[in-house]
This record gives C-alpha cells, sequence and structure tokens, in this order.
C-alpha cells in the first residue's frame, strides 16, 4: 500500500523503512526539502540491503532479537506479495504531498508543529486511516484533558488509529522486534474497523503482535501510559517490570 508519513525524523525513518522492506511504498514529508529527500535516499539504501540471516548475523551484545532477522513480512511479501529488496521505494514530498499520497498517512511529528503541520497537509487525510504516533514534549508535560489522537481527528477527519507510541525509536529498527522469545505487542486504539485492519497490517509487517486496546477515547489512556513509563525510562528504572505476566495477573477473559 501507499504510506505518507508527516515526518522525516527517527520514527519516519525507523517504521517507514521497515514498511518499505516489507513491500509499501513510502513517501516521507518534513520542513526542508533537502534534508527529507536526503532521509528518503537513505531509507531507500537500507530498505534495499539484504538483511543476514539469524544463522549468518553476529550475535547481540544484549538479550534482543532471538527470532531470525528476516520477518514473516518479507518472506510472504506482505501486503504487497513477493518482495524484491532492489524494488523497495522510499520517496519524498512536501506535507500536503504526503498526505495525498498515502492510502495510509501517519503523523510522526513533534506535538509543539502538529496544529501547523496538520493545517499544511490539507483535507486530504479525510476519510483515511491516519496512525498517530505522537506523545507528549516530555512525560511531565501530558495533558489528558487535550488528548493529541482527538486532536488529529478533529483537524484531519481522518480514521484516527494511536499506536507505535510507547516504544524509543531504536526498537522499531529491530528486525523483528522480540524480546526474550516474545514479539513485541502494539497496542491500537482506534473507532473504525478498516483503519483497524489497517494498522494490524502495518504491525504484523514488523513482525509484531497487534492489540486491539479499544476505541478512540481509550488513547488518551494509551498516551496517558507512554508518559508514565517513558518518564520511569528516564529515571533509569525498568519500566516493563511494574507488570507480572498474563499467568499471573489474575482471573481474566480470553483474548
Amino acid at each position: 500500500m501507499r504510506i505518507g508519513i508527516l515526518g522525516a525524523g527517527g520514527m519516519a525513518d525507523a517504521l517507514g523503512t521497515q514498511w518499505a522492506r516489507a513491500g509499501h511504498t513510502v513517501m516521507i514529508s518534513g520542513r526542508d526539502a533537502g534534508r527529507s529527500t536526503a532521509r528518503a535516499d537513505k531509507m531507500r539504501a537500507e530498505a534495499r540491503r539484504t538483511l543476514p540471516t539469524q544463522a549468518s548475523a553476529p550475535q547481540a551484545s544484549a538479550p534482543q532479537a532471538s527470532a531470525p532477522q528476516t520477518s514473516s513480512a518479507q518472506m510472504a511479501g506482505g501486503a504487497g506479495g513477493v518482495v524484491v529488496a532492489g524494488e523497495a521505494d522510499v520517496r519524498a514530498g512536501t506535507w500536503a504531498e504526503a498526505a495525498r499520497f498515502g492510502e495510509v498517512v501517519m503523523v510522526a511529528v513533534r506535538e509543539a508543529g502538529l496544529v501547523d503541520v496538520l493545517q499544511a497537509a490539507g483535507a486530504s487525510m479525510r476519510g483515511k486511516p491516519v496512525i498517530d504516533v505522537t506523545n507528549a514534549a516530555a512525560p511531565d508535560r501530558y495533558d489528558p484533558t487535550r488528548p493529541i489522537a482527538r486532536l488529529i481527528r478533529d483537524l484531519t477527519g481522518g480514521h484516527v488509529v494511536k499506536a507505535f507510541n510507547l516504544c524509543h525509536v531504536d526498537v522499531w529498527r529491530m528486525t523483528p522486534p522480540v524480546f526474550g522469545g516474545r514479539p513485541l505487542a502494539v497496542p491500537l486504539c482506534g473507532d473504525d474497523p478498516a483503519a483497524m485492519d489497517t494498522a494490524r497490517t502495518l504491525v504484523a509487517d514488523l513482525g509484531c503482535t497487534p492489540l486491539n486496546g479499544g476505541g478512540l477515547d481509550r488513547a488518551m489512556q494509551l498516551e496517558a501510559t507512554a508518559a508514565f513509563v517513558i518518564g520511569l525510562w528516564f529515571g533509569g528504572a525498568d519500566a516493563q517490570a511494574i507488570l507480572p505476566p498474563l499467568a499471573s495477573s489474575g482471573t481474566h477473559g480470553q483474548g
């Protein structure tokens, strides 16, 4: 599918490169056209690079990816069929061009510039799946009375899905993100079934597991969770250790 990305920073680079590698066509956008073009060229080259298999790859110094280095999306072709690495396509455009280009649009800009970017992108995101990865500028600045995902919905008219906001950008560069033999789970919050299906496809193309986090009204809780755990990580704590495994989490339903 065609993925337009509002942003040309780390998240656009990490996620966009992985999706291009999985067979999608990506357009990024930023404030500086020259830098965006250079970034797109770098992403295209990286997406076309043949990844090492587990057998030939050097062992990581930390227990990160214990699964094969080639994701299921690459082997099966993901949503785009069989992928030839040399055909991965990443290009650059303006905010408005990226918004028009994408069958799905990802918003990956800093909170401070969010409104200006969405206004510059224009009305072409209306009715499209819109993936929101945005967090507060700092963990202690998140305002739960002004949810970011709801703001993006109101300004774009898109079918917003909150996702990919709980992890550092370097996690999204892993192929795939697997920890202790368990693929990373990615919670999704959104109201539109088709947009949620699109988001699930993009999660699976990273080798991750999509989780239904509820409607867009619950995106505020996902944003607050990010603010809380990122604050712990910034303080040097192992935020993942605050929760027990599923088997020790009490009585619960399935799925």
